[in-house]
């Protein structure tokens, strides 16, 4: 009958998806470091992550979490654990 658009409706599966997501992330997460905490200038790398990790889990808000911390959302569950 007719022929095809030429666009190609490509379906991702959920493996695939959940890598593009953890790109994402990964790209986030290293701009971040490099930007907002200095890491190419860090004497201590490890500490640096470390120091990292703590904002993230205490300090910075996210959307996906009504702009709370994650320590604060796990703390109205009742689940009362502080990340490093």
């Amino acid at each position: 009958m007719g022929r095809s658009s030429g666009t190609k409706n490509v379906m991702r599966s959920p493996k695939e998806k959940e890598q593009t997501i953890l790109e994402y992330l990964n790209r986030w997460i290293k701009e971040e470091l490099f930007l907002d905490f200095n890491l190419k200038q860090s004497d201590n790398i490890e500490q640096t992550i470390k120091d990292y990790v703590y904002y993230f889990n205490n300090d910075r808000p996210a959307y996906s979490l009504k702009y709370k911390t994650p320590t604060q959302f796990k703390t109205e569950l009742g689940l009362n654990r502080t990340f490093l």
